[in-house]
């Protein structure tokens, strides 16, 4: 997808603060029942249609208003992610500016993990 430059320009530099996850390591945390807490940031509608397994839905929009209602516990470690990993980068810069220390997004995204024929989950 092709994004404006100045939204690209936000998000790189925010993944300069971010520490980011590959989608391998995910399946790899996800198969070995050692995943932390996983959190879908993607629009409604998008999580409707499908999401990973084991997530949790907190668009980007809520994620900084309604975190510390679901996580209040500011050393729990989460991996965000969205579509491509642009808003997940973008939300987990402004989670550790709200002190989360165990922040990490996932690199590619949703799409990035369906392209890899990982399962989807449909509710």
């Amino acid at each position: 997808m092709q994004h404006n430059p100045a939204f690209e320009q936000l998000c790189s530099t925010a993944q300069k603060h971010v520490k980011e996850i590959t989608i391998d390591e995910v399946k790899h945390l996800m198969d070995s029942q050692q995943l932390p807490l996983f959190i879908d940031v993607r629009e409604d509608n998008e999580w409707l249609n499908n999401h990973l397994p084991y997530a949790k839905h907190l668009g980007r929009g809520v994620i900084e208003r309604d975190i510390e209602t679901l996580v209040p516990n500011k050393q729990t470690t989460m991996i965000l992610y969205c579509g491509g990993g642009y808003r997940s980068v973008l939300a987990a810069e402004s989670l550790q500016k709200m002190g989360y220390s165990n922040v990490l997004s996932m690199a590619g995204g949703y799409r990035g993990w369906k392209e890899a024929g990982y399962p989807l989950v449909n509710e």
